[in-house]
């Protein structure tokens, strides 16, 4: 590889780190400044929601386009294209507002610059890593995932802290601060080496050739149910804080979503750290169970205390389960290549939007309770136990051994 060591690649891969920092950036900053957009601005709730509908939809339509362009013009300069949309629409966000004839559309177009960046950084930053020739691969797919969760964590954090600090009326600054991650997430992927996915005169599959494949339908249906499940209850644990325990708004973002990633993250970085002497299978089926479970001490307990430690243990449990059925699939699935990727992103992205949908809609229909809402969604992990199941014996011919070597 020209002189390329391992050790060069382990640059790549703190890269890719970083880069899932960035999209937890873009997709958890601006939800923590809807109120302010609504009394600054005057956005109504539908306008809010908009915002959500159009960040997660753009970066599903990227998803499902990314791959055709994506193998034309390479990983670097998609890597770096994500970064500086990222970075081009957190800036926007401080000058669009109040230099458009509508605040909204200002706000709205910023949002979809920036989730042009994201929606390519799910797509590009698994097979990257995937694509280094390092060893023990299903745990660093899972160390690179925790990264996800202590950028979302932190981005929690200390954006409360410099709010408490500054005043929320100085949001703007804090944008243009986290604007620094992905500029230096864009420098290092000027320079860090890059892996083909695939080896030279290899072809990925095709689409029809994906989707005649049972075992990749199977894991189609886990990474919706990864999806799924997680969101169900992220996107629903500031306000299950706030009312299940009656705290403020800033007190139900430290004990709700701020928990909830930081167990999701603890969950990806043990499996991360110590993966090599685990079997991801059972790993994940623990973690289905133990999802389960949360789920009932969630709907089920009369101790709001309680529904809240349910969340954390959701955030434990579905850790492994995007990740590990990514590592899955590129054991099971040979040349997969860009495609197969961008198809897992977009059904772990319906999942994202489908769980905390229905949970929400399951919530309204019993007369507004979170709790019986996120219980509705149960069988969200159930199916994810029951796919892994069916995986491992479609897959049993194949005398696959994916416990970390």
């Amino acid at each position: 590889m020209g002189g390329i060591t391992e050790k060069s690649y382990r640059k790549t891969i703190i890269a890719c780190f970083a880069a899932y920092v960035v999209q937890a950036i873009v997709n958890n900053f601006v939800p923590m400044l809807f109120i302010t957009f609504q009394k600054e601005f005057g956005l109504s709730l539908a306008q809010v929601t908009a915002l959500v509908t159009f960040n997660f939809g753009i970066q599903l339509v990227l998803d499902m386009v990314s791959a055709s362009f994506v193998d034309r013009i390479g990983y670097r300069a998609s890597m770096i294209l994500a970064d500086a949309m990222c970075i081009l629409g957190l800036a926007l966000l401080t000058v669009l507002p109040q230099h458009t004839g509508s605040p909204f559309a200002g706000i709205l177009i910023s949002v979809m610059v920036y989730a042009v960046g994201g929606g390519l950084l799910e797509v590009l930053v698994s097979p990257i890593v995937e694509a280094c020739p390092t060893e023990h691969k299903e745990a660093a797919m899972s160390l690179l995932h925790s990264f996800y969760c202590w950028g979302q964590a932190a981005v929690i954090l200390f954006s409360t802290v410099f709010f408490a600090a500054a005043g929320i009326g100085h949001w703007r600054i804090m944008a243009l601060l986290w604007t620094v991650i992905p500029a230096l997430d864009l420098i290092a992927f000027t320079r860090v080496p890059i892996a083909p996915l695939l080896a030279d005169g290899e072809k990925g599959r095709s689409l029809k050739e994906l989707f005649s494949s049972g075992i990749f339908l199977i894991l189609m249906m886990m990474m919706v149910c990864a999806g799924a499940s997680e969101q169900a209850v992220s996107q629903w644990a500031s306000a299950f804080a706030e009312s299940g325990l009656g705290v403020s708004k800033t007190i139900g973002d430290l004990t709700g979503p701020l928990f909830f990633a930081v167990m999701m993250g603890i969950s990806r970085t043990v499996f991360g750290l110590k993966g090599k002497q685990m079997n991801l299978r059972k790993f994940m089926a623990f973690s289905s169970v133990l999802c389960i479970f949360s789920y009932l001490m969630i709907g089920l307990s009369a101790v709001p205390a309680m529904g809240l430690v349910g969340c954390g243990l959701t955030g434990f449990a579905v850790g492994i389960f995007w990740p590990g059925t990514f590592s899955i699939a590129s054991a099971a699935i040979q040349n997969g290549g860009t495609l197969m990727f961008a198809m897992f992103a977009l059904a772990g992205d319906i999942g994202c939007s489908l769980g905390p949908t229905l949970a929400g809609a399951f919530a309204s229909a019993a007369g507004g309770r979170l709790g019986t809402g996120i219980l509705c969604c149960i069988f969200f992990p159930v199916l994810m136990g029951t796919g892994l199941m069916l995986e491992k014996h479609a897959a049993s011919g194949h005398n696959e051994d994916l416990s970390c070597r």
